[in-house]
Parts: structure tokens; C-alpha cells; sequence
């Protein structure tokens, strides 16, 4: 088995504590409605909402993947730090045994985050992942990214 890392860094004009309470927090309720082709909803299957807990994200139609499951690994919620993995459907496969994610929120000078992710993918055998297997999902994941933040700056009330 290997363990392959892909870290990324981008910036956002939203400060952290309400771009954390949007991304982390209030998720499961603010993707569908704003992004429903994506993420039709979000459910918490087992656990309380804390380390541990596992949730169902069932996927619009057209996505590749139907649905997945992740288990929350960390949530620091005065740090600004998550940690989940998947641990059943999306990406997972016969040559993917696992994938952790870990997100940063840190200040940046000019009062929005500085936004720091670890992808960690576990894989089985001699398989490889390159930067190119990753990149669509990356693409979909920054693209989703972008619907919330704009909709945050459209919505100045909305994850205070």
C-alpha cells in the first residue's frame, strides 16, 4: 500500500471563522440549497455531528459518483481545522483504499483565509496516483468552493 499527498493552498475574501462555519459547520444544510446540481443533501447516518460521526453526501444528477460517505476524523473548531476521510463510494475503488482530507483556516493579512488542504490517498498494491487522476475532482471541489464563497459575499447575514 501506498500513500500518496497532494497539498493545496488558496485565499479567500471571506475571515476565517465565517468561512469555517460555512464550509465545516453548515454544510450539510447550505450546499444543497445553493448548489442542489451538486450535492442533492447531506445526512449524518451515525454519531452526533463530532469526531466520529458519519455522513451520507448524495450527489446531483449527472455526478459521476452517486454518493459517499465520510467519517469525521478532527474538528478544532477555534482553530479553524477539519479532518474527514471516505470510507465508502465517491473515488473509492479496488485501487483506492482510503482518502483523508485535512483543511486550514488561517487569517490573511488582508482580513479573509488563507485556505491549507492535505489529500491523502491510500492505496492498495503497487497502484500510483498521479496529479492528473486528482485533477477533476479538484476542479469540482474548487468550483463548489467558489459558489460558496460568492454566495457569502452576495449574502453578508448568512454563517455569522
Amino acid at each position: 500500500m501506498g500513500v500518496f499527498t497532494y497539498t493545496d493552498e488558496s485565499t479567500s475574501v471571506i475571515p476565517p471563522p465565517r468561512l469555517f462555519k460555512a464550509l465545516v459547520l453548515e454544510a450539510d444544510t447550505l450546499i444543497p440549497k445553493i448548489a442542489p446540481q451538486s450535492v442533492k443533501s447531506a445526512e449524518i447516518v451515525e454519531g452526533d455531528g463530532g469526531v466520529g460521526t458519519i455522513k451520507k453526501i448524495s450527489f446531483g444528477e449527472g455526478s459521476h459518483y452517486s454518493y459517499m460517505k465520510h467519517r469525521i476524523d478532527g474538528l478544532d473548531k477555534d482553530n479553524f481545522a477539519y479532518s474527514y476521510s471516505l470510507v465508502e463510494g465517491g473515488a473509492l475503488s479496488d485501487k483506492v483504499e482510503k482518502i483523508t482530507y485535512e483543511i486550514k483556516l488561517v487569517a490573511s493579512a488582508d482580513g479573509g483565509s488563507i485556505i491549507k488542504s492535505t489529500s491523502n490517498y491510500h492505496t492498495t498494491g503497487d497502484v500510483e496516483i498521479k496529479e492528473e487522476d486528482v485533477k477533476g475532482g479538484k476542479e469540482k471541489a474548487t468550483g463548489l468552493f467558489k459558489l460558496i464563497e460568492n454566495y457569502l459575499v452576495a449574502n453578508p447575514d448568512a454563517c455569522n
